[in-house]
Formats: C-alpha cells, sequence, structure tokens
C-alpha cells in the first residue's frame, strides 16, 4: 500500500514524525512541505490530491494547523473526498459511508493518536452500501459538471 503525505509549516513536525512511523509497515511518499519556514497550504493539498486522483498512491494524510483548510483545499481536486478527523468515531464513519480518501489532521494531535487514527482510517473499509454509492455518484456527477 501506498500512502501519501502532506503538510504546511504547521504540520511538518507532525509529518515527519508519522513518516517514520508508517515507513515501518507501509511504502509512504512526502509531497513536502520540506521545513517549518512559512508556506500555503493548497499548494501541498494539490500535490496530494493530485497524486491521489491519479492512482499514484492508495490514501492520503494532509496536516495543517486545524486540519480544516488543507481539507478545504484536497477537496478542491476532482475525485477526492477528504475529512478533516478528530476521532475515531470520524474516521470510521467518514469511511465507512464516504469513503474518504484522504484523512486531514490537525498539528496538535499527539503522534499516538495521530499515527491509531490513520491505522484504522487506511483498514476501515467502504459499506459499499447502495444509499452511500449513491451519494457518491451524486457528488462524482456534480465534479464531471464543473
Amino acid at each position: 500500500m501506498k500512502i501519501g503525505i502532506t503538510s504546511d509549516h504547521r504540520g511538518y513536525n507532525l509529518k515527519e514524525e508519522l513518516i517514520k512511523k508508517l515507513n515501518i509497515n507501509y511504502e509512504v511518499i512526502d509531497y513536502g512541505c520540506k521545513g517549518l519556514e512559512s508556506v500555503d497550504y493548497p499548494d501541498y493539498a494539490f500535490k496530494l490530491g493530485t497524486a491521489l486522483a491519479n492512482k499514484e498512491i492508495d490514501f492520503g494524510i494532509a496536516i495543517c494547523g486545524s486540519g480544516i483548510g488543507i481539507s478545504i483545499a484536497c477537496n478542491k481536486v476532482k475525485g477526492i473526498r477528504a475529512a478533516r478527523i478528530l476521532s475515531k468515531k470520524d474516521v470510521i464513519e467518514t469511511r465507512l459511508d464516504n469513503d474518504a480518501n484522504i484523512i486531514c489532521l490537525n498539528e496538535n494531535m499527539k503522534l499516538k493518536k495521530a499515527y491509531n487514527l490513520i491505522i484504522t482510517f487506511i483498514t476501515t473499509p467502504f459499506s459499499n452500501e447502495e444509499r452511500h454509492i449513491r451519494r457518491i455518484n451524486k457528488i462524482n456527477k456534480y465534479e464531471e459538471t464543473k
């Protein structure tokens, strides 16, 4: 499994810690940023989202100060369903119901919690329930018209 990861400067430290931990069992591709100097999160969100849309990776992880801005930017890429996550319940619901493909975290999350949420995210399958498929198809159809 290939996992892409990105962050802005505020999420950089957590991103680096997660890469070390995830690299033990997964192939992790770092889409930046490369340090603590101020950067614009949309630039990195678009890189990660594009790689996922192009099927270069299986899942994505995006980190910024709140997790909100980067999730908004990721969701501008066609085919991306990014969700800002705060709890295991969030992870399970967004994977089962929305087939989210990018998990968005905030910079203040502890490494152990972030790692556990990510593992739950990548191991929780989409439910494939008709009502959820129908809703995702509506989103996809709308994207096609834009």
